[in-house]
């Protein structure tokens, strides 16, 4: 399986959402998704595993940073979340999708993801993701017909499959 990033942003979300490459060689981008991250899911994993592990994360995250494709979510001019797009071989993978707590049940979320799924249906191709399985996003991504397709002890895998545009 081939693992392509995609090398554009998705097109903006006008009049108020655009998204920005963010670049593992500026400190800048990378400390700004790790910290969208952090504020997003660190209640998650303290829910958990008690407490938020920041070499663990700090590490896992520079990994991921380097093998994805990261965008800033920026609404009305300000940064408001992070969304990682891979073309995967037959597939779009979609991770490291999180906003800022206080936009979370506000609808921007649902319009980010919309215009994600719809770009993938233009491509013909699936979209694939992981959530952590306490984690409410999940009813998210089952209004937006994602199916199971695996789980571990801590993640369910969900699959949109790919519609005809």
């Amino acid at each position: 399986m081939t693992i392509d990033p995609i090398p554009f942003p998705p097109a903006d979300l006008a009049p108020d959402v655009r998204f920005e490459r963010l670049h593992a060689s500026n400190d800048a981008d990378v400390a700004f998704a790790y910290e969208v991250k952090r504020e997003a899911i660190g209640p998650h994993v303290v829910q958990r595993w008690g407490r938020w592990d920041h070499e663990f994360q700090w590490a896992l995250h520079l990994k991921r940073f380097a093998e994805r494709c990261f965008f800033r979510i920026v609404r009305d001019g300000r940064a408001v979340g992070t969304v990682a797009l891979t073309q995967a071989g037959d597939h779009i993978r979609l991770d490291e999708f999180y906003l800022v707590p206080e936009l979370h049940r506000q609808g921007l979320g649902t319009r980010v993801l919309d215009h994600i799924l719809a770009l993938a249906d233009e491509a013909g191709m699936p979209v694939r993701l992981q959530y952590l399985k306490w984690n409410p996003v999940g009813s998210l991504y089952r209004r937006h017909g994602f199916l199971p397709v695996g789980e571990t002890d801590t993640h369910f895998m969900l699959e949109r499959p790919k519609r005809q545009p």
